[in-house]
């Protein structure tokens, strides 16, 4: 059974950095594509980064350039560098794992999720 506890949420400066830590078991965890995802109030969750197994990373448009996302299979831990925050990237932020890519594009295929981690911009 797949288990997810994100954690490194904040306040957070505009312009500033947060780095997000996700733990995730239940598995094998050197072969999932892992995700960053965020859900905004009043808005529906949606993706916002992934890194493959081989490591090839993956970002939408709105944090290209800010994010990084990372792996460390020793850990079982995905993290997200976020950088240059904005109020627009204040959420709840989670992560999740899958073997494929595809269903980590499309966070509506996924079905467990962990408690998220609230990540607040303001000055």
């Amino acid at each position: 059974q797949l288990q997810l506890v994100e954690s490194g949420g904040g306040l957070g400066q505009p312009g500033g950095s947060l780095r997000l830590s996700c733990v995730a078991s239940g598995g094998h965890f050197s072969v999932w594509t892992l995700g960053w995802y965020r859900q905004a109030p009043g808005k529906r969750r949606e993706w916002v980064a992934a890194i493959t197994n081989g490591g090839n990373t993956h970002y939408t448009e709105s944090v290209k350039g800010r994010f990084t996302i990372s792996r460390d299979n020793a850990k079982n831990t995905v993290y997200l560098q976020m950088n240059s925050l904005t109020p627009e990237d204040t959420a709840v932020y989670y992560c999740n794992a899958d073997l494929f890519l595809a269903p980590i594009l499309s966070p509506d295929k996924l079905n467990t999720w962990g408690q998220g981690t609230l990540v607040t911009v303001s000055s």
